[in-house]
């Protein structure tokens, strides 16, 4: 998993899954009907998005390029220093 989102969306199929599974034990042996638990459902799926917006990386505006700006030239070595003028001909 390369860290994009893709934890949010494997834990996502599961989650929704133990959720269903939990509200139709409280349909079975509690008071509580599935019409009135359903909305944990949206609860789960808006944490789960939360998730996984949390875990990607910022996206440019709308309309920029994905690489606006170019990147910072790198720096050159400095040259070698020259030798002293010895101020004869040649």
């Amino acid at each position: 998993m390369n860290g994009d989102g893709s934890i949010a969306r494997a834990v996502r199929g599961p989650a929704m899954l133990i959720t269903v599974g939990v509200l139709f034990a409280l349909n079975n042996f509690t008071p509580y009907g599935f019409s009135e638990t359903w909305p944990a459902l949206l609860i789960v799926f808006g944490l789960l998005s939360l998730l996984g917006r949390g875990s990607r990386a910022p996206q440019p505006p709308y309309g920029y390029p994905q690489n606006a700006y170019p990147p910072p030239p790198q720096a050159r070595p400095p040259e070698p220093p020259k030798p002293p003028y010895s101020g004869g001909t040649q």
